[in-house]
């Protein structure tokens, strides 16, 4: 089983949500049926995502970029991830 790190994007407040889950589609079903407390407002696009082979692993990537506190580093990582696509 693999786990996925996802970034989500609302455009329309310019907001990024960072998640990590072991079913990325059941996930993002979720999201867009407003099931999830933060983003069950705006229109959610996932724009970013990366593979891991635990759970800890990806809950560690996560919390990393969570720390960053930094839209425009997140703007970077999603550009170049855009870019490579």
């Amino acid at each position: 089983m693999k786990y996925c790190l996802y970034i989500l994007h609302d455009s329309s407040k310019d907001r990024y949500y960072i998640g990590q889950t072991a079913n990325l589609a059941d996930r993002l079903k979720r999201h867009h049926s407003h099931r999830s407390k933060y983003t069950k407002s705006g229109s959610w696009s996932l724009v970013y995502k990366e593979l891991y082979n635990t759970r800890s692993e990806a809950f560690r990537r996560e919390l990393y970029l969570k720390s960053l506190k930094n839209k425009q580093k997140i703007r970077e990582l999603v550009g170049a991830y855009s870019s490579a696509g």
